[in-house]
């Protein structure tokens, strides 16, 4: 799959579109900074270099992969957001990352709700999980906002990780969970609006 046809999707702050090679800075930055802990990092120049690789290509190889996160209004890159597979991964699983910058505004919240209704309702995924290191608590959070729920009876990548699944496109339409996900999103849109002690990404 050409980099031109990655599709693009649009949320009311964000523009989720394919990795590209003005992407990678950051990207670089980050793993293979302390960030990157819960992500088998800090990475070495190649180690990030080759994973990058690997985000372009796994869109060719499996059709979907990760959307680089971009701020609509300034274009600033923010994380990343999508689905991804490699080998030996059990399930295919709904990932993130957010730049060390940028976390504690929403934005993985917002990002991953789109990518998930994307690999839901366009690629017909019956459901995802998430991969997540017992020590981070940020994505566990994270995770729970989403709906997800800690499935110990699902295989693991490598016994060290929590898994947690994903509520099914059923059990998300037009319920309680879906309408607090976007309301969530709007107060983190519209600062006015947003209550004392909301959870950060």
């Amino acid at each position: 799959m050409p980099a031109t046809a990655i599709p693009t999707l649009e949320t009311q702050r964000l523009i989720l579109r394919g990795p590209e090679p003005e992407d990678y800075p950051n990207f670089k930055s980050t793993f293979t900074s302390y960030r990157a802990r819960f992500m088998g990092g800090p990475l070495n120049d190649y180690e990030t270099w080759m994973l990058y690789a690997a985000e372009i290509g796994h869109w060719q190889i499996r059709g979907y992969g990760m959307w680089m996160i971009h701020d609509k209004q300034t274009d600033k890159p923010l994380g990343m957001a999508g689905g991804w597979k490699p080998a030996k991964w059990p399930e295919p699983e709904l990932a993130w990352i957010i730049w060390p910058e940028t976390a504690g505004k929403g934005y993985a919240l917002e990002a991953t709700n789109a990518a998930r209704q994307y690999l839901y309702d366009t690629l017909g995924w019956e459901t995802a999980v998430s991969y997540v290191d017992p020590k981070n608590l940020d994505s566990i959070r994270l995770a729970e906002r989403l709906g997800a729920k800690r499935d110990d009876a699902a295989a693991t990548v490598d016994g060290n990780d929590f898994v947690y699944r994903h509520p099914t496109r059923d059990q998300l339409r037009n319920t309680q969970l879906a309408h607090g996900i976007q309301m969530e999103i709007a107060n983190y849109a519209d600062p006015l609006f947003k209550p004392k002690g909301m959870p950060i990404d």
